[in-house]
């Protein structure tokens, strides 16, 4: 079964644009074709929309599920949000401050740093996050010879560890890259997770320098520790109604046709066009569209290009690209169970400290509008590539080790109220040694293929505005290609 679009007031029919992945990547390209005079499928094999963004209940408490926070300083997820009309809806965090647990005690992460990468030793001295040995060898960073300019991709371990230490890749640049990818340092690409940086190194003798250069000038410290209404803009954002509200409010606005439970599983190149076969082999149906992006994980991505010609090499190069997957536990505590309130936003877990939590998250502190329920909401990520054994525990086991973890480094006292496990599948893409490299053969064996585009987290970056980003290069080849393609006769 295959249907036609409408027409358009000059008789022909308009062209139609089939998007695969109905994540945050797939709606927004949809919404940024909204005015394009095309007619537009999402195609979402799951039963909802979404992906990685999520809100559910806990303890009477609406809190995201996936994503719970959107980096400001990247305009386009900010745009996008005004362009919705939900702006009013954004929520600045109540602190900025953060730690890491680690050598018996949560443990300020210091502010002059760069994912890590510290750009002042004395802070990092006072912070106790390294040994005195560990510190010194950090310092070594300052006579060491520059590094050469054509070094190549390396790991982060390699280039930063042999800069300033194994410690410090362990203890403060493993957490926060871990947090962002569940990833581990030693496959971790210097050049595509830490871009800014790698970008900046050749101009400057030593790391640290080029990590000062990234950062804004120190801050008085009474002006660091929080971000009240009408001070300087947050690093980071978040809607009134949890990140996981943006999803349905990109899907209405866009006004395309959007279809969950619709596998795509057979894409095929026709003469003037695609012909996508959605659903079960029993009952196929069949979608035929003018242009076609891809807005899916990599894995899925390489099987539909895998029975493309022409296409082999990105499909190759996609199914290059690994996935780590993790769980977020939620817990809801009553008010007074912890000894004082949680200080901070959260903090970090080193995976060399042998816990089963990577980061927590203090939401009803760090989102002071969650707050008003009285109780206490707090996120704990688990999972780390590798890490898949302990995600197989069931859910009231996983959410037994994040609540002993937390005990452990927070003195919480007594059993949660409620619970959440949320579980994320392959969720998160690695963005291992050669990845620049692996996207550009990606993008120049789909550029092969006219009408077809490629967006989504498995690129260019993993955060919303990175996605968005990823999604407007694709409408921008897609709307390229159809201006440049004969119209198509009734």
């Amino acid at each position: 079964m295959s249907a036609p679009g409408p027409s358009s007031p000059g008789g022909r029919r308009a062209p139609s644009v089939a998007i695969i992945g109905g994540g945050v990547a797939g709606l927004a390209a949809a919404y940024q074709l909204r005015d394009a005079g095309l007619t537009v499928t999402v195609l979402e094999g799951s039963p909802r929309l979404g992906g990685k963004l999520a809100v559910s209940e806990v303890g009477g408490v609406e809190v995201d599920a996936g994503a719970e926070a959107l980096l400001a300083r990247r305009p386009e997820g900010v745009g996008l949000i005004a362009d919705l009309g939900l702006s009013g809806e954004l929520r600045r965090p109540g602190t900025t401050s953060a730690g890491i647990w680690t050598r018996g005690e949560v443990r300020p992460l210091p502010r002059r740093q760069f994912l890590g990468v510290p750009a002042d030793f004395d802070e990092l001295a006072g912070t106790g996050l390294l040994s005195p040995d560990g510190l010194d060898r950090a310092r070594a960073d300052a006579v060491l010879p520059a590094d050469p300019p054509d070094a190549g991709d390396v790991s982060v371990t390699e280039r930063v560890g042999r800069r300033m230490g194994q410690e410090l890749v362990d203890r403060l640049v493993e957490p926060l890259l871990g947090g962002v990818y569940a990833g581990r340092c030693e496959d971790l690409s210097f050049q595509a997770t830490l871009a800014p940086l790698a970008a900046a190194a050749p101009r400057y003798p030593t790391l640290s320098q080029a990590a000062a250069s990234m950062l804004p000038a120190p801050a008085a410290p009474s002006a660091a520790s929080a971000s009240p209404a009408g001070g300087p803009p947050p690093v980071f954002i978040t809607l009134a109604d949890g990140l996981g509200s943006l999803p349905p409010a990109l899907a209405g606005a866009s006004g395309a046709e959007v279809r969950t439970r619709a596998t795509v599983r057979e894409l095929t190149r026709l003469e003037h066009g695609w012909r996508l076969t959605i659903g079960s082999a029993h009952a196929p149906q069949r979608l035929e569209a003018d242009a076609v992006v891809l807005a899916l994980p990599a894995r899925p991505a390489s099987r539909l290009l895998g029975g493309v010609p022409g296409a082999t090499a990105a499909a190759a190069a996609l199914a290059e690209i690994r996935y780590a997957s993790m769980a977020i536990v939620t817990l809801a505590y009553p008010a007074g169970a912890f000894p004082g309130s949680p200080a901070g936003s959260g903090f970090l877990v080193p995976a060399v400290d042998g816990h089963a939590i990577k980061a927590v998250t203090f939401s009803t502190v760090k989102w002071p509008h969650l707050g008003q329920s009285g109780l206490h909401i707090v996120r704990c990520s688990i999972g780390r590539l590798g890490d898949e054994a302990i995600l197989q525990r069931d859910d009231a086991d996983l959410a037994g080790l994040a609540a002993a973890d937390l005990a452990a480094a927070t003195g919480v006292r007594g059993a949660p109220a409620d619970t959440r496990v949320s579980r994320w599948g392959g969720g998160l893409p690695q963005y291992s040694v050669g990845h620049l490299d692996r996207v550009a053969r990606i993008r120049a064996g789909v550029a092969t293929q006219p009408g077809l585009a490629v967006c989504g987290a498995a690129y260019d970056g993993v955060g919303i505005p990175a996605c968005i980003g990823s999604a407007r290069l694709a409408v921008g080849q897609v709307l390229s290609y159809l201006r440049t393609r004969q119209p198509v006769s009734p």
